[in-house]
């Protein structure tokens, strides 16, 4: 994460650096077992994120019994409204959540989808909110969430410009810090539609950090995103692909998400050095000797011999007169015996004169 970003939220430990934000979004791949979530806690931890987010969704606050199925995959909900009924956790249980994730050194994340999850959300003191795709529109929502003055990070996921200025707008007139995450609504997202031109477009439009919400199932996005020097990656994690669920094709494997967090390092890593090719060049000395090439004979010549062409040419180890002076030599006389293969030196020329 860029240092504006990380001091915009409060880590609940040390920062693990200054670069991207890892997050390994739960969401509903947990599906309603409260054992299911805190061993996401505890695998996003090992992965070595930075933070853990769930949703917050009390089905009587934010949904109606008459709400259709985007996609009907639950055999044992009879309706969306059952569904989101059996996501719901207490708000003893959700400070359980939140005090795992800060002992194994995470921040705590959770969308709030209703004014009392919002509520129930500020009573535990989270760090900074994430503003769901569909609620970017929700001016009630986010006028409540920004009276908390705690970070703002919306996901342009469903919406269009007008609606994220609109967004934005409010939220500065609170005076309250945020970021825009570039998101498409698609599970899994193509390639195509993921979108990381935008990113830039953000930046330079809001003037604010930018990050990725990816819903693309594959570590590639992320790793682009880093590239592109993105502040916060948020992503969607599950056990398996075997696991039961909506997010789990638009998911990567809690292993995966272990390699995205070791390729991100790796990218910030190189990134942030600056290379002085003659310094390098100077340090790999040794290297040079082994692979580069020098000059030697073809045949076993006399003193005497004046060089041509087709005496000469380069072999490994790149100790004598270097290759790339292979044509100097030409019309040199040899003041010895030098046999094949030899590595030639100035001691077995005649001196110019």
């Amino acid at each position: 994460m860029s240092a504006s970003l990380r001091n915009m939220i409060r880590f609940p430990t040390v920062a693990r650096g200054m670069g991207c934000v890892i997050v390994g979004e739960v969401a509903q791949s947990h599906d309603g077992s409260l054992g299911l979530a805190h061993a996401f806690v505890d695998a996003i931890a090992d992965a070595e994120a930075d933070a853990v987010k769930f949703q917050t969704h009390i089905a009587a606050a934010e949904s109606t019994p008459g709400e259709p199925w985007r996609v009907k995959f639950s055999k044992q909900d009879t309706s969306r409204y059952d569904y989101w009924k059996r996501m719901e956790f207490t708000e003893a249980q959700w400070r359980g959540l939140k005090d795992h994730a800060e002992e194994r050194g995470l921040l705590f994340l959770s969308s709030p989808f209703s004014l009392e999850a919002v509520e129930l959300l500020s009573r535990l003191e989270i760090a900074a909110w994430k503003i769901a795709s569909g609620e970017v529109s929700n001016l009630m929502l986010l006028e409540a969430i920004a009276r908390t003055k705690r970070p703002m990070l919306l996901s342009s996921g469903m919406s269009n410009l007008r609606e994220l200025d609109a967004a934005v707008a409010l939220i500065r007139a609170a005076g309250v810090p945020f970021g825009v995450m570039q998101c498409t609504s698609m599970y899994p997202c193509p390639p195509d539609k993921v979108g990381l031109g935008l990113l830039e477009t953000y930046r330079a439009r809001y003037g604010c950090p930018v990050g990725l919400s990816d819903h693309s199932g594959t570590i590639y996005a992320g790793l682009a995103a880093a590239t592109l020097g993105c502040d916060i990656l948020e992503i969607h994690v599950a056990f398996s692909r075997e696991m039961f669920g909506p997010d789990v094709p638009s998911s990567v494997t809690t292993t995966e998400l272990r390699q995205l967090v070791e390729g991100i390092r790796f990218i910030e890593a190189m990134r942030a050095a600056e290379v002085d090719k003659d310094a390098m060049a100077e340090e790999l000395s040794p290297l040079r000797a082994l692979f580069t090439k020098s000059v030697v004979v073809r045949q076993t010549l006399s003193a005497g011999t004046v060089l041509q062409l087709e005496h000469l040419t380069a072999k490994k180890p790149g100790t004598g007169i270097p290759a790339a002076n292979l044509r100097d030599l030409v019309g040199r006389k040899l003041c010895r015996e030098v046999s094949a293969d030899a590595l030639l030196s100035e001691s077995d020329l005649e001196n110019v004169t």
